[in-house]
């Protein structure tokens, strides 16, 4: 079985029109299918302290790479992959301060954040830690 961490160097980035109407994303605008790597990244970029809604990290990463918007569907597999990715290198004894900050941008209340094999008690204790308890949005 391919570790989580394995799983970010998958892929290359597609910019392409997209193929019909779903979620917020309309046909034929263009549209970023994101590599885990580059959510990985982008959300590295993320200040302690600060948060983002997927759907505001969507739009980021899309003007980013010149697209209109980003595909949900990807968002949500490779947000996972980063979280899960993240709390492998933290069992493998990397320091919480160098694993991607995923908690910035994932709450308790997150379908994604449900769906970690570690659950929601670390991604509160991480949000708790940079006062972003209070924050609740229901993205991701």
């Amino acid at each position: 079985m391919k570790r989580w961490t394995d799983r970010l160097s998958q892929g290359a980035p597609v910019l392409k029109d997209s193929p019909r109407n779903f979620g917020d994303v309309v046909e034929g605008q263009r549209m970023l299918v994101p590599t885990a790597r580059q959510v990985d990244d982008f959300i590295r970029s993320i200040p302690n302290g600060v948060q983002m809604d997927v759907r505001a990290l969507r739009t980021a990463m899309a003007i980013e790479n010149g697209a209109e918007v980003t595909c949900p569907v990807y968002m949500g597999y490779h947000l996972r992959t980063v979280a899960e990715a993240a709390f492998e290198a933290l069992e493998q004894g990397a320091d919480v301060n160098d694993i991607t900050p995923f908690w910035r941008v994932l709450n308790e209340q997150s379908p994604t954040t449900r769906k970690l094999s570690f659950g929601a008690d670390f991604v509160v204790g991480q949000r708790r830690s940079e006062g972003l308890e209070g924050i609740n949005d229901a993205a991701g």
